[in-house]
């Protein structure tokens, strides 16, 4: 194969790795950000339950993030310095966050009971505020980073939007992972966030096409609007499955808890291609092309190298720590 093709095909494959790696961390993330969202409405006992149910999984998660901010940093510079230009302020809300809640996770169950209580609020404070700029940084993204009313707006919208998405990932989690009374307050928290959810996603849908350009004109056109169908068809499917699981008590009992959890990422890696779709061939909507941001070809091949190892050793790695500890969870307990 010449240069040419090399040019071409791997901006394409860096792409689809750092699109995937982050779609990897909005699931696996979002669950465990999801308990800790829900960490407040449950007892003290509960909440003990809830954190062991992430405790093996929850730092490895944002293995995912590390990966996917580092193929935007080394394969595509200049996206990678509009991005976060335009996003230092919510990237740095995020960072915050997530040092809270990593700092809270362990203090959380070696301080003093007349502590404890604490660290639980900052724990779930810490999920909340990272969701939220996560959100943010979501909607202005998709508005190619618009600072108008409508722009701004919108990226409010899914703000306020993604915790209720990620809350019901945390409560399809807490339904696999727990039994009893726990087991049924996670029914009834899915119940309440899923029309929020629902409602929310449907709107930000709507409004996407309105907010961009590029995304209307990717969606409504005839013949890719009949093809694309089966996208909003196949969420819509999923959202009634999840309904029908948590108003079934029967069902969860009877070990199909798990349908709510994987309906719910259907849903999220069905708006995830539908995005893809959207914003292609662009990674900076109407500013920057997936080639023109590239680095050079010989500097992908180099790193396509590394790629190749980090990869695979990443998904074996979570595969394994998954098999290990799966199962019910149990109260956390630290050795002296």
């Amino acid at each position: 194969m010449d240069m040419s093709f090399w040019t071409t095909a791997l901006p394409l494959i860096f792409m689809a790795i750092m699109g995937l790696a982050l779609l990897a961390y909005v699931i696996l993330d979002g669950y465990d950000l999801g308990v800790g969202i829900l960490l407040p409405f449950a007892t003290d006992a509960e909440k003990d339950v809830m954190v062991s149910s992430i405790g093996p999984f929850w730092d490895a998660n944002e293995t995912w993030l590390v990966l996917g901010v580092g193929v935007l940093l080394i394969c595509f510079p200049m996206a990678h310095g509009v991005v976060l230009s335009a996003l230092y302020l919510p990237a740095t809300v995020m960072l915050i966050g997530l040092i809270v809640r990593g700092v809270a996770f362990d203090f959380r169950v070696k301080a003093r009971d007349t502590h404890k209580t604490t660290w639980n609020r900052l724990f779930a404070a810490g999920s909340l505020v990272t969701t939220l700029a996560q959100g943010w940084m979501l909607g202005a993204y998709i508005t190619g980073f618009k600072n108008d009313t409508w722009g701004l707006l919108f990226s409010a919208g899914i703000a306020i939007t993604l915790p209720a998405a990620y809350a019901m990932l945390g409560a399809g989690w807490l339904l696999m992972k727990t039994d009893g009374e726990l087991q049924r307050k996670a029914m009834r928290w899915g119940q309440g966030v899923l029309w929020p959810m629902g409602f929310a996603l449907m709107g930000i849908s709507l409004a996407s096409p309105l907010v961009s350009h590029t995304v209307f004109a990717k969606w409504f056109v005839l013949p890719e609007l009949f093809a694309l169908l089966p996208i909003p068809l196949a969420c819509v499917a999923a959202f009634f499955a999840i309904r029908h699981v948590l108003g079934s008590p029967r069902v969860v009992e009877a070990g199909y808890g798990w349908i709510v959890f994987v309906a719910t990422v259907v849903i999220f890696v069905l708006a995830f291609f539908g995005l893809a779709y959207s914003l292609y061939p662009y990674i900076v909507i109407d500013r920057l092309t997936v080639w023109q941001a590239a680095s050079a070809t010989e500097s992908l091949i180099v790193i396509g190298v590394g790629v190749a190892i980090t990869l695979p050793a990443i998904i074996i790695y979570t595969i394994f720590m998954y098999r290990v500890f799966w199962g019910k969870a149990r109260e956390l307990t630290y050795g002296l």
